[in-house]
């Protein structure tokens, strides 16, 4: 069978895969893209579109449970978690069919099937009909990555669930364990706890959300806590005893081991890239702890074949592997792209209240030698959250005292997933404080909030 041949060869259609694909078919490649699940990948289909529904669920049954604060009605308020999960996997399946549509339009060949890499330019891909032979000048993996497993606490799909189980469940938890507390973990804890299951969170870590800046970590602690959740952290799971209808997890806290019993346990403990099976070490491939070695511009060292997204190393984003997948077929395409900066790519977590972040917190700030200005202002003090009645929450702004650079920028409140960027355009403009606080924000809004945070690591803060 002769191999069919192409400029460009990507392997994996996510969030990093098919924007590769259409950025390089837009620069005049011929490009051919290889998916052995779905178009979309883990983030369209298992991952941030679908777990979004279902939070965005949960938010509207607080606000219901909150009428009255309104001055509004709503009695024997109530939910169908069946009809939660179908309306979250049909915006799944609505974006994977539009991801279809933009193959299609920059006509891109779609390949079904698990690829492997048998030699440099080369792509075989098997399916239940058969092998086929593809060769590429450039081949892009953008394979992803997978929830990472610990040994005794294997997800059966019954009583130990991951994300997957998680967004179809077989049933609601009435007594809920979740291992970890990153974004994967704490969103599912909100979700689930604002149904109304008894929920525990247990982190290995010091704190909550333990990449973000302390003192949001330590704010988010205390709302899940007024809502319910048990937060357990410098804690471990040990182990799971399972039997019917019931686990029993030895958790370590402390130096002692204690035995709670739960319904349900959502392990969400990290990921794992998917480099088995490519053949990608044979190539001489360097994979350190399941991710690919790159350099800036996710150039892998093997002539011709680059690394995007989860599978390249963090921050696991998708957004950080849209980025890639421009930026490597801009490289393909001899165009000179600036390197993907992660200390300027924002991380959002849709738990209740949000929490979104971009740069360095204060404490890295400080480890790395700058002297910092710190500013911060409360949504207490802003009228849009006041008349949101969402009047909880925080903006924190770290600076270069020497030169006004913004380092920084940590929040946690409503819709802060959305303001974040705003800091974000600011770090890539290189902006300075100055600019910050010439600049007019619209009123009212929650964005007012970000000047006065500005505002306030110079003393100059007007409202509060």
């Amino acid at each position: 069978m002769t191999a069919k041949s192409f400029d460009v060869c990507v392997v994996g259609a996510g969030p990093g895969g098919y924007v590769a694909a259409i950025r390089a078919a837009q620069l005049g490649k011929s490009v051919c893209i290889i998916e052995r699940e779905h178009l979309g990948g883990i983030c369209l289909n298992w991952g941030c579109i679908p777990t979004k529904a279902m939070l965005r669920s949960s938010e509207v049954f607080h606000l219901m449970e909150r009428a009255a604060e309104f001055g509004l009605k709503a009695d024997n308020i109530s939910y169908d978690l069946d009809a939660v999960v179908k309306r979250s996997r049909k915006v799944a399946a609505q974006l994977s069919g539009g991801i279809g549509h933009l193959m299609k339009k920059n006509k891109i060949t779609v390949v079904m099937g698990q690829a492997t890499l048998p030699a440099k330019g080369k792509v075989t891909v098997t399916s239940d009909t058969g092998t086929q032979d593809i060769t590429a000048k450039d081949i892009i993996v953008a394979t992803g990555a997978r929830a990472r497993e610990l040994p005794g606490l294997e997800a059966d799909g019954d009583l130990v669930w991951t994300y997957k189980h998680a967004l179809q469940p077989p049933r609601m938890p009435k007594k809920l364990l979740v291992i970890g507390s990153g974004a994967i973990g704490i969103e599912f804890a909100s979700f689930y706890n604002t149904l109304g299951a008894d929920t525990t969170v247990v982190e290995v870590m010091d704190r909550v959300l333990p990449v973000e800046d302390e003192e949001i970590s330590k704010h988010a602690k205390g709302r899940f806590e007024k809502q319910g959740m048990k937060i357990m952290s410098k804690a471990m799971v040990k182990q799971l005893d399972r039997a019917k209808g019931k686990v029993t997890a030895h958790i370590e806290t402390g130096g002692k081991t204690e035995k709670h019993e739960f319904d349900t346990v959502i392990s969400a403990v990290g990921i794992v890239g998917n480099v088995e099976g490519l053949g990608l070490e044979a190539l001489g491939v360097k994979i350190d702890r399941t991710h690919v070695v790159t350099d800036e511009y996710c150039g892998t060292g093997v002539p011709g074949l680059w690394a995007i997204g989860d599978i390249a190393g963090a921050p696991w984003l998708a957004h950080k592997a849209s980025h890639e997948g421009v930026m490597v077929a801009e490289k393909i395409a001899g165009l000179k792209p600036h390197a993907v900066d992660p200390n300027s790519i924002a991380g959002c977590t849709y738990c209740h209240p949000q929490v979104a972040s971009v740069g360095y917190t204060e404490a890295e700030a400080k480890e790395k030698g700058y002297d910092v200005k710190v500013g911060k202002f409360p949504f207490i003090g802003n009228g849009k959250a006041i008349a949101l009645g969402e009047s909880d929450g925080m903006i924190k702004t770290i600076l270069d005292a020497k030169t006004g650079e913004l380092l920084g920028a940590h929040m946690i409140g409503a819709e802060v997933t959305e303001l974040i960027q705003g800091y974000v355009v600011g770090r890539q403009l290189e902006t300075t404080e100055e600019d910050l606080m010439q600049t007019v924000f619209p009123h009212p809004t929650l964005s007012e909030m970000m000047h006065e945070s500005i505002l306030d690591a110079y003393g100059r803060a007007i409202h509060f």
